[in-house]
């Protein structure tokens, strides 16, 4: 069992950058694959991000390639999205989700953090 916090959104202008946060409880991290998603109003959920037990593979949805970068560190039990030229189609609730298995990226994610609200616009 592991619980998730998110943290680190707000509102910011368009090509600024922000730094989400997933702090973890419980559980240790690193029996866990950990992504990123997020869902704007009216859309479904969209994956964005994962990396694996160690952080030594990643894998990136096409739209966030070379402006997003998820990192993790077991030992302060965080996993982190950092996100950079920010447009504002990136306005949505984002989500940090736990699983115990890596079969697809974006699917077996069974623990998730509350969501934190990244608004851009100018």
């Amino acid at each position: 069992q592991v619980q998730l916090v998110d943290s680190g959104g707000g509102l910011v202008q368009p090509g600024g950058s922000l730094r989400l946060s997933c702090v973890a409880s419980g559980s240790a991290l690193g029996n866990y694959v950990m992504g990123w998603f997020r869902q704007g109003p009216g859309k479904e959920r969209e994956f964005l991000a994962t990396i694996d037990w160690n952080g030594r593979n990643t894998y990136y949805a096409d739209l966030v390639k070379g402006r997003f970068t998820i990192s993790r560190d077991n030992a302060k039990r965080t996993v982190s999205l950092q996100m950079n030229n920010l447009k504002p189609e990136d306005t949505a609730v984002y989500y940090c989700a736990a699983a115990r298995g890596w079969s697809a990226y974006d699917k077996g994610y069974d623990w998730w953090g509350q969501g934190t609200q990244v608004t851009v616009s100018s």
